[in-house]
């Protein structure tokens, strides 16, 4: 009896599930890690083979057909699992959201050689999608080898793509929130609390793997002074136009592949495959995803030079991410920021308006705040680049050069670039998912329609039944007189394959998108 009051007085439920997210870290920080470094070799070892190519051109034949090989391969792999195309966030966000499934080992294994191969040859791609979608894979395989529910499998996915990005970048805050802000698009206390666990154990095994060091570590940060925030402002606006412009251009940037419509969909990454041969030829420096560009920007004065590396960053990254290879945007997005604020600097201390001990911090102001931009997450952005770049001086102007920024791409009528890419996605890979039962959960905002009514007074969509009330730490059950409050998670059960159209209908009733 005392034995079972004690239980009763317990809720071990959170902590079970920090233990389930360790668990996922662990292994996702062993599989992230095992792949950056296979991208980091691979790398180094096209490197040295352009190098050899520059002293004897008739090596030139062999890399050529390196190229189609290999560009056959990934196909091979993309063929046989299309949801390894691309960044892979999308296919996680639909994965949440219902409009997806997978399997989760055919990605796992295929994403993993195909993502390497890809990075790794040099082509302007980044690791971070592809290890969140591997993270992501080992969530879903830990929750279905161990019978979990489909509610807490979603939870175990969620937590597992924030231990991949964390691992990626070792921004485990920043992974955490990025999860909740922009891929599963809900703050409840079992999903951060799962995803914050499993973010810092993988982020310690990827420690182990690279050391301490930030991931985008610089020297000669300053302090911004009062009297220059206004460059914010100007830099802000700039940042968000360019932002808009890459959402447009990315989201067209699949559709004139298809005036290639001889190379069968899947084996169009030969295109950049050959295309990226004459950069490594003549502009080894600038291949990758960008993490040694972002780098060198700050010995870098030259305005022209500045301006060509963006036009060359911005093109050819649409190139490889246009082709379908498994791949990221979220590092090239960064670089081309990087790139922005170098050039805004440069141009202000040539003009006499901006010293030019403030050239780092502007480098850092432009990843924040094209990154803010184009994914519409600026609390992401400011954690991420704080995190990866290892300094708390920068807060303030993060904060307002990613609300600038957001604002922009906002009014302009963009939207999150992984909710639009999902979109796209959906149109063409949407399957029937079964009948299965499961979760909808939904946070009332203060200013929403569904603050302050009563349950009975809404017009609840069809096929879905309001189960729960949490409001706080409490678990309501809900009655018709019911009165709803700011700061409530609503609770719906429906059918399975209905989850992401309840979601939409659910945005529609509160009169606010989903965050």
């Amino acid at each position: 009896m005392v034995k079972s009051g004690i239980r009763e007085r317990l809720n071990l439920t959170n902590l079970i599930f920090i233990l389930r997210g360790l668990a996922i870290g662990l292994i996702t920080g062993v599989v992230v890690s095992l792949f950056r470094l296979a991208i980091i070799y691979i790398f180094k070892l096209f490197i040295y083979f352009y190098h050899l190519i520059n002293q004897n051109m008739w090596l030139l034949i062999p890399m050529v057909l390196l190229s189609f090989l290999m560009a056959l391969g990934i196909g091979t792999l993309m063929k046989h699992e299309p949801n390894i195309m691309g960044s892979g966030i999308p296919q996680v966000e639909g994965q949440l959201a219902g409009n997806l499934e997978m399997h989760w080992w055919s990605v796992l294994w295929r994403k993993f050689i195909g993502g390497a191969l890809g990075i790794g040859s040099g082509l302007f791609l980044g690791r971070e999608g592809p290890s969140i979608q591997l993270g992501a894979a080992v969530g879903q395989g830990f929750a279905e080898m161990t019978k979990h529910t489909e509610s807490e499998r979603r939870i175990l996915i969620a937590g597992g793509g924030a231990a991949g990005l964390s691992a990626a970048f070792n921004a485990p805050i920043a992974s955490t929130l990025f999860i909740l802000e922009e891929v599963y698009h809900n703050f409840s206390p079992l999903i951060w609390t799962t995803a914050l666990a499993s973010s810092i154990s993988a982020n310690y095994i990827s420690l182990h793997f690279f050391g301490l060091k930030p991931a985008l570590q610089m020297i000669n940060i300053q302090t911004l002074a009062l009297s220059q925030y206004g460059h914010l402002i100007v830099l802000g606006l700039v940042l968000g136009l360019l932002g808009y412009l890459y959402q447009v251009m990315l989201l067209r940037a699949t559709d004139l592949y298809n005036i290639l419509h001889r190379i069968p969909v899947f084996y169009r990454s030969i295109v950049p495959f050959i295309l990226v041969i004459p950069i490594g030829l003549y502009l080894p420096q600038t291949l990758g995803g960008g993490n040694t560009i972002i780098l060198s920007l700050v010995d870098n004065k030259a305005l022209t030079v500045l301006l060509g590396l963006f036009l060359l960053r911005f093109i050819f990254s649409m190139i490889s991410y246009g082709s379908g290879l498994p791949g990221g945007i979220f590092l090239p997005i960064l670089t081309l920021g990087a790139i922005i604020g170098a050039t805004y600097a440069t141009s202000m201390t040539a003009l006499g308006i901006l010293p030019a001990k403030y050239l780092t911090d502007f480098i850092i102001f432009g990843m924040a705040g094209y990154f803010a931009g184009i994914g519409k997450a600026p609390f992401t952005a400011i954690l991420l680049i704080t995190e990866m770049v290892g300094s708390l001086h920068h807060l303030m102007p993060l904060a307002i050069i990613s609300l600038v920024s957001f604002v922009v791409v906002d009014v302009l009528g963009g939207a999150p670039i992984y909710d639009s890419l999902l979109k796209k996605l959906i149109g063409q890979n949407e399957i029937d998912l079964g009948g299965k039962k499961d979760r909808l959960e939904t946070p009332i905002f203060a200013g929403s329609k569904l603050e302050n009514k009563k349950v009975l007074e809404l017009d609840w969509p069809e096929n879905s039944l309001l189960i729960t009330v949490r409001r706080g730490e409490k678990q309501l059950i809900p009655h018709g007189e019911t009165i709803l409050k700011a700061g409530d998670t609503l609770v719906l059960l429906t059918e399975h394959q209905n989850r992401a159209n309840l979601r939409t209908e659910m945005d529609d009733l509160s009169g606010f998108e989903s965050l």
